[in-house]
Parts: structure tokens; sequence; C-alpha cells
């Protein structure tokens, strides 16, 4: 699940499928992380309803994505809106760790700098 404009998902949930994906290529990721991500992916879908994706942005930024079929009415892109947020606040240090380790293990972009944005 790559998009041409050098995105990668990393995982997310479907509401109308049912389902949650989560991108092999990450499969070194620790066991307790994917699992919270997936927890993470679910109940959003569960209270939200749509789609739920997280995003690693060319830049090895993490983005939280919601979208939902035009003609899904019990959809709240309001509430929507207001759990990603609540997700950025309440999983901060999750989300830039997640950053940092695409930033080091995928784009191979050296340590010692990173570590000192922190």
């Amino acid at each position: 699940m790559e998009e041409n404009s050098g995105r990668i998902v990393l995982c997310g949930a479907n509401a109308y499928e049912q389902k949650y994906y989560f991108n092999e290529k990450f499969s070194r990721i620790p066991e307790s992380i994917k699992e919270e991500l997936h927890i993470i992916c679910v109940l959003f879908t569960e209270e939200a309803g749509g789609v739920f994706t997280i995003v690693f942005e060319e830049d090895g930024s993490v983005s939280l994505e919601t979208d939902a079929y035009e003609e899904d009415i019990l959809y709240d892109e309001i509430s929507s809106g207001l759990l990603v947020r609540e997700i950025r606040m309440q999983r901060q240090e999750l989300l830039e760790s997640l950053s940092l380790y695409y930033r080091v293990f995928v784009l191979r972009e050296a340590v010692d700098p990173l570590i000192g944005e922190q």
C-alpha cells in the first residue's frame, strides 16, 4: 500500500468491511506497538465509523487520516476530527517514536541529529 507521492500506509481499519490492515514492511516494529496501533485503529472506526489510516509521509512524519463513503450518513466529520486530535495528544510519544523509527530504519537518516530534535 504505497502511494505515488512517497507516502506509505503503516496500518488502518475499515468500519465498512470490519477489517484491520498492518503493512508487513514494518514487521520489525515491536509487538506491543503493533497491538497498540491495532487498538487505536479499531476503536477509532468503532466510534466514528469510516476508514482510519496511519500513514508515513515522505519526510518521515506520521499522519492520521480518516475518510468515509459519500453515502455514509452516520459518519460525522467533526467527531472524527476531534478523535484524530485526541489521538495526536494522547499518543504523541508513540507517534514521535514511529516517526523516528521510519526515519532511521527506512529513510536511513543518521540517528544522532534526530535524537536532538525530540
